[in-house]
């Protein structure tokens, strides 16, 4: 593949030879202005300025230099100089492109928490760093599990700019978070809202997304109008496909509110993540709204959540994933100890039979397995209201 060359426009370049900053005796800092290449990769993350893009490309354009300093959220185009452990990205499309040496990619700037995988954080500069997830997060790994290649290297060649300014995936995204999340929004507080399920698992790997989709189907085949939402997690379109595949009528994330990941969000934030998206979901003809959280219940982020007040008001069960009976037994705990009702155990496990015997023995909620999640008359027992 022909590398793309990116010629600086010297016309909007600051001038090195201006006078020294006065109380610094430094030059002033440079910010160099190019055009958008011709030919970018856009991510799954970055579908909505993507599409932008595709539809007025001469509106937009890049930023580089010393001073430049990316924040989450923040669109960059990167040159790919070292394949490792990611050798695709996702598209918008949720189609996963092989990447070649010197393609350049249309990635968010994101902070990553993935156990399994890498410990990410948005950098300081456009020096080169890494592609921390194939949905389109770049940053810097800081810690990775010892089984995990080392991450695919990136230089990224400017942030993307308009007429506004450096361009966030939030200014181009559909949906906004509520002002205020102090309380429960009018629409859910009504008796005829739809009854709200969160999966939640004991960590990554733990089987949420796919019970969360057998959950799914087997309400949709009980002729349910159901509708579903992640709301923590890193970008990708992975688990979003999937629900789609399972029969959900509409599916949102937290990309379509314009977060890229939301790890290290405030929890002000997060909260009124949940409510925007749960919200968004609960229309006059759905019946049931299923939400993911993702990572363990552990997480920084999600160990808060569960315990705030809004949350639990918000959310009527838990279907809770583990990949042991003894995880399953732990997390059942926490999640009844914080005052939320969980209504199966299902995951990982469900896979052993033997495990799945071990975990009826030690647990005081039905355990089912994932796929038995499928059959309409399991899935339509497990609701309360509906």
């Amino acid at each position: 593949m022909t590398s793309i060359f990116v010629t600086p426009d010297t016309t909007d370049m600051t001038d090195r030879s201006a006078s020294l900053h006065p109380l610094t005796d430094q030059l002033p800092p440079v910010v160099t202005r190019v055009d958008m290449p011709s030919r970018v990769q856009a991510s799954y993350t970055t579908r909505f300025v993507g599409a932008a893009v595709d539809e007025n490309p001469a509106a937009f354009h890049l930023l580089f230099g010393d001073s430049v300093v990316p924040r989450s959220g923040d669109v960059v185009i990167a040159r790919v100089t070292e394949i490792l452990n990611h050798k695709r990205v996702e598209t918008p499309a949720s189609r996963k492109a092989i990447l070649f040496q010197g393609a350049l990619i249309m990635l968010a700037y994101g902070n990553r928490y993935a156990a399994d995988q890498f410990l990410a954080h948005v950098p300081d500069s456009l020096q080169p760093c890494h592609l921390v997830a194939a949905g389109g997060i770049a940053g810097t790994v800081t810690l990775a599990h010892e089984d995990m290649e080392d991450p695919t290297i990136i230089e990224p060649i400017g942030l993307l700019a308009n007429q506004h300014g450096v361009v966030n995936i939030a200014d181009f995204a559909p949906h906004r978070i509520p002002a205020h999340a102090d309380a429960v929004p009018p629409v859910l507080g009504n008796q005829r809202r739809p009854e709200v399920i969160a999966v939640l698992g004991t960590a990554m790997n733990s089987g949420k997304s796919t019970t969360m989709a057998c959950l799914i189907n087997g309400l949709t085949a009980s002729g349910r109008r159901v509708t579903a939402g992640k709301i923590t997690g890193t970008g990708a379109g992975n688990d979003p496909m999937i629900y789609h595949d399972a029969g959900a009528a509409r599916v949102l994330d937290f990309t379509d509110f314009g977060y890229p990941t939301t790890f290290k969000l405030n929890m002000a934030d997060i909260k009124a993540l949940t409510l925007g998206l749960v919200e968004e979901l609960s229309d006059a003809q759905t019946d049931v709204v299923v939400v993911e959280i993702a990572d363990g219940i552990y997480q920084e982020e999600t160990a808060q959540l569960l315990r705030d007040e809004v949350f639990q008001d918000t959310i009527d069960q838990v279907v809770f994933s583990a990949t042991d009976a003894l995880g399953a037994r732990a997390g059942v705990q926490e999640l009844q100890a914080a005052g939320l009702h969980v209504a199966v155990a299902s995951g990982v496990m469900t896979a052993s039979p033997l495990a799945t015997i071990e975990a009826r023995q030690v647990l005081d909620v039905p355990v089912i397995p994932t796929f038995d999640l499928t059959h309409p008359e399991e899935a339509a027992a497990l609701l309360v209201r509906s």
